[in-house]
């Protein structure tokens, strides 16, 4: 009996020691971090807990609001769970206005009621194809007769906000695939790929051979070039400004034949109607050039009248679109989720109040509205502030919820850690979890903002100090 009890004094000294030892070895880290060059003008912030108990292991400037980059994917995910639910599918509805005559004209319009899906003609799911979403749709149209049709496709149902950017967005990006508006209808994830050829020599001009899908992009100030073999895609594109044509500087690899490089749609709508007109001519159901004079306003009064629905397309359900936003941070899935928790909430989709609907959530949760001060729903703008103690705060409850293995298994596996990283100009930003030898597993999030230099050498300085965990 004696022996259990000189026991528990040992083990409980044990115990303090190595949590000294792990509070001292990340200190010390953080305090070589911190001190280094490229960090002079900068910030950071380091918050860590124990994830069973939730005592704090590490603290720095977590309550400073700082640009969180990607990392703010973990809040918008975690408040659709929770608001949306995983099960959660969006329904787009095809149909048309007006009547068909008996030569199988259309007289009306096509119609489509979005819902803000971000999916359709996307190629991760085997369910959202253009090939397979076009074929339903045509085959639906004949059985009802319409083989010809003279309008453009009606798709403004008023439910979703038609400015499809966030407020501060900054225009380097959002003429870039990662930087695609969201719309009440979307398409190919608002995508479109530019098929380049590069010269033989440094320095040498970029020649663009095609679109992918093929479209209209019109006349564009190409200002691209050949540069040294491994470089990658530097290339930006910047939509048309006024009477100013489209963009398109930066550069690729010399010697490619074939490089592509993905663009935004500057309108998403636009984009399927003229996509669904090339696949319709091919499959048999036609566009007509006519002329439909507004009698009394009779095509006023027909855009205002019900729709009749023929095709019924859903969405992969939310586990699973979550999965790709978290796993290859897909911006245009955060502005829908925010977008489609505020349509949701109060019938009108709108960044604005998605933002306020994220902001008031976590309220009842005990996290400060001022520690996520957030304008979208992806992380892009710079205009975000968010505290690295309102990032573990949401990853620690996330911890507890049903829905927790769907959101695990998307945050990507980096440096052998399970976390979600973020990067913006100046930024660069991680949060998650990580266990260690010991099987004592740590909940994170770690922001530095205005580094100097390279970032891949902050981002390596940066693994250092979250290796001291491991």
């Amino acid at each position: 009996m004696k022996s259990f009890f000189y026991f528990i004094p040992i083990a409980f000294l044990t115990l303090c020691v190595k949590g000294q030892g792990i509070q001292q070895k990340l200190s010390a880290a953080y305090k070589k971090f911190e001190s280094d060059s490229q960090l002079k003008h900068g910030i950071s912030s380091l918050y860590v807990v124990e994830s069973k108990t939730g005592k704090a292991v590490f603290e720095k400037n977590a309550q400073i609001g700082l640009a969180p980059a990607s990392t703010q994917k973990v809040i918008t995910s975690a408040t659709a769970f929770e608001l949306l639910g995983k099960r959660y599918r969006y329904k787009t509805e095809f149909g048309y206005k007006g009547t068909v005559t008996k030569d199988s004209f259309l007289v009306g319009f096509l119609s489509v009621n979005g819902s803000g899906d971000p999916t359709p003609g996307s190629w991760r799911y085997s369910t959202t194809r253009e090939d397979g979403i076009f074929f339903k749709l045509i085959e639906s149209l004949k059985i009802n007769s319409i083989f010809y049709y003279g309008n453009d496709i009606d798709w403004d149902n008023g439910f979703f906000d038609r400015q499809p950017l966030p407020d501060g967005w900054i225009w380097q990006d959002i003429g870039n695939y990662y930087g695609a508006g969201h719309w009440s209808i979307n398409w190919r994830e608002n995508q479109i790929n530019l098929i380049l050829k590069s010269g033989n020599r440094i320095g040498d001009s970029v020649k663009i051979i095609e679109t992918q899908p093929h479209t209209e992009l019109g006349e564009a100030v190409n200002n691209m070039v050949s540069a040294e073999k491994g470089s990658g895609d530097n290339a930006y594109y910047y939509f048309s400004l006024g009477s100013y044509p489209q963009y398109i500087k930066g550069s690729i690899p010399i010697l490619k034949d074939s490089f592509s490089i993905s663009i935004a749609t500057p309108n998403a709508p636009l984009f399927f109607q003229e996509h669904f007109k090339e696949y319709a001519s091919k499959y048999g159901v036609k566009k007509l050039i006519t002329v439909m004079d507004n009698f009394n306003g009779w095509l006023d009064t027909l855009l205002k009248s019900k729709m009749k629905i023929i095709y019924t397309h859903y969405s992969p359900p939310l586990d699973s679109m979550n999965y790709w936003f978290l796993k290859k941070s897909i911006n245009l899935y955060g502005e829908a989720f925010i977008k489609t928790m505020a349509f949701e909430k109060t019938g009108f989709g709108s960044t604005e109040k998605g933002a306020e609907i994220v902001k008031d959530f976590w309220k009842q949760k005990g996290i400060d509205k001022a520690a996520i001060n957030i304008v979208d729903g992806s992380g892009l703008s710079p205009l975000n502030r968010v505290t690295t103690d309102a990032l573990v705060k949401v990853m620690q409850i996330a911890r507890a919820r049903p829905w927790f293995n769907s959101f695990y298994d998307a945050l990507p596996e980096t440096n052998s850690i399970k976390m979600k990283s973020g990067s913006i100009s100046g930024v660069r930003s991680y949060t998650g979890y990580i266990k260690n030898k010991q099987g004592i597993e740590y909940t994170f999030a770690f922001i530095v903002n205005n580094y100097n230099g390279s970032a891949s050498s902050a981002v390596k300085k940066m693994w250092q100090v979250l290796d001291v965990l491991k």
